[in-house]
C-alpha cells in the first residue's frame, strides 16, 4: 500500500527499500492516486528500473500541481547503462511543470557520464527554487555540465525579462574540485537571488575558492554558506582568504558561514577573513563555524575583543581543533560574553554533544506535547460526538411520544 495523506496531496515510498523494475511494479503503488492533486512525491530510498521509471514518468506528466520532487537515492545497485535512460523520462516529465519549488537528486551515483539527461530540465525549468545535488559522485566535468545548464537558465529567464528563481543550491560530495569552480562562479553570478549555497567536501582549492567568492559576491540576499572540507590557502598563498573577505561585506543579510576544514592560515597568521569578520562586516551572523583551521592565540584573541561590540547577533561560535592553548583566558571572555546573550562557544567535541543532546531532549518533549494536544483533541471531539449521538437519539424517541 502507497502512502497518501488524507487530502491526496503528498505520496511517499520513501525509505522502504523496495525494488521497482516493471510498470506493473510502479501500478501497484501509484494506481488510485490522482496526480492533478499530489503536491509531493518521495520516492527516496528504493531502486528504479528503466520501465519503472518511463511508467512513472507518464503518471508525473499528469501532476500539473507539483511542488516537490523527491528523487534521492534511487538507482542503488542498477548499472551505469540503465541510470541515463531511467533520469531522462523523470527529468523530461519535470520539465513543464510550472508549480515545482524543490527537486532532490541526492545520493544518486551519477557520475560525470550521467548528467546529460538533467540538462534539458535544468535548462527549461525555470521556476523552481531548491536544487538538491549532494553526493552524485559528478566530478569536475559533470559539475561544469550542470554550472553551464543553470548558466543557459539564468540567460534565458534574463531574455524573457525575468528574475532568476533558484534559491537553494545544495551540492556537496561531489569532487567539484577547481575545473569546475569558474563555471560554477559564473552560473552563481547569473542567477544573483540565491539565499543558500552548501557546498561542502568537494575538493576545491584556492583557485577555485577564488573564483566561487567573486561569483557568490553577485547575491546579496545569501543567508546561509557552507563551504566546509574545501581549501582556502596554498603553499603561502593567500588569494583565497582574500577574496572571501572582500566579499563578506556584499552578504548583509548572511546569517550562518560554514568554514571549518579550509585551511584559513598558515602558521603565525590572522587571517583577513577573520579580521573581516570580527570588524562587523556581517551583522547578522548567527552562526560562525571555524573547526580545524589552524587558528592561532593571535585570531583567538582578535574574536575576543570584537564579538561583543562587533558582532551582536553572534550566538553560536565553533572553534574546535585549533591551534590555541584550552586555558586561553581569551576563551573564557568569550564563553562568558556569549552565554550573556543566550550564546554558545564550542571548543571541545563534548560541548558539541552536550548541544546535541539538549536540541534531541527538546525535539522529543516537543513531540511528546504535540502527541498529548493531538490526543486531548481527540477525546474532546468522541466527547462531543458522544454528547450530540444522545441528545439525537432522545428527540428520536421524543419525536415517537404522543400526548393524549
Amino acid at each position: 500500500m502507497s502512502a497518501v495523506s488524507s487530502d491526496g496531496k503528498i505520496f511517499s515510498v520513501a525509505g522502504r527499500g523496495s525494488k521497482y523494475e516493471s510498470r506493473q511494479d510502479i501500478a501497484s503503488v501509484i494506481d488510485g492516486i490522482d496526480p492533478t492533486l499530489t503536491e509531493e512525491v518521495h520516492f527516496g530510498g528504493n531502486t528504479l528500473g528503466v520501465d519503472a521509471s518511463l511508467a512513472l514518468a507518464e503518471w508525473l506528466q499528469k501532476a500539473t500541481n507539483i511542488k516537490v520532487a523527491d528523487f534521492a537515492d534511487i538507482f542503488t545497485g542498477r548499472l551505469i547503462t540503465e541510470i541515463p535512460q531511467a533520469l531522462s523520462a523523470i527529468c523530461d516529465a519535470l520539465i513543464d511543470k510550472t508549480s515545482l519549488v524543490e527537486i532532490n537528486l541526492s545520493d544518486n551515483a551519477f557520475g560525470g557520464r550521467s548528467v546529460d539527461p538533467m540538462v534539458p530540465f535544468l535548462t527549461k525549468n525555470r521556476r523552481f527554487q531548491v536544487l538538491k545535488l549532494n553526493n552524485n559522485g559528478l566530478g569536475p566535468d559533470g559539475g561544469v555540465v550542470l554550472a553551464n545548464a543553470l548558466l543557459e537558465s539564468a540567460r534565458l529567464s534574463k531574455l524573457e525579462g525575468q528574475a532568476s528563481n533558484l534559491r537553494v543550491f545544495i551540492c556537496g560530495r561531489n569532487r567539484l574540485e577547481d575545473g569546475s569552480a569558474p563555471a560554477w562562479a559564473e552560473a552563481f553570478a547569473a542567477h544573483a537571488g540565491l539565499e543558500e549555497i552548501r557546498m561542502p567536501q568537494n575538493g576545491i582549492r584556492m583557485d577555485g575558492i577564488t573564483a566561487l567568492a567573486g561569483g557568490l559576491a553577485k547575491n546579496p540576499n545569501l543567508r546561509y554558506i557552507d563551504l566546509q572540507d574545501n581549501t582556502f590557502t596554498f603553499e603561502g598563498g593567500l588569494s583565497g582568504v582574500k577574496a572571501w573577505a572582500d566579499s563578506l561585506r556584499a552578504w548583509p543579510y548572511l546569517t550562518t558561514l560554514n568554514l571549518s576544514d579550509c585551511f584559513l592560515s598558515a602558521k603565525g597568521e590572522v587571517p583577513e577573513l577573520i579580521s573581516t569578520l570580527a570588524e562587523g562586516s556581517n551583522p547578522n551572523l548567527h552562526t560562525l563555524q571555524l573547526q580545524n583551521n589552524n587558528l592561532e592565540a593571535e585570531t583567538l584573541q582578535l574574536l575576543a575583543e570584537n564579538v561583543m561590540q562587533n558582532m551582536r547577533s553572534l550566538r553560536s561560535l565553533e572553534l574546535q581543533w585549533n591551534d590555541f592553548e584550552d586555558d586561553d583566558e581569551n576563551l573564557s571572555a568569550l564563553r562568558v560574553g556569549l552565554k550573556q546573550r543566550g550564546g554558545k562557544l564550542f571548543v571541545t567535541d563534548e560541548e558539541e554533544e552536550e548541544e546535541e543532546e539538549e536540541e534531541d531532549a527538546e525535539k522529543e518533549a516537543q513531540t511528546e506535547k504535540e502527541a498529548e494536544l493531538e490526543m486531548d483533541l481527540e477525546d474532546k471531539a468522541g466527547k462531543g460526538k458522544t454528547e450530540k449521538d444522545e441528545a439525537d437519539e432522545l428527540a428520536d424517541l421524543m419525536s415517537n411520544v404522543k400526548i393524549q
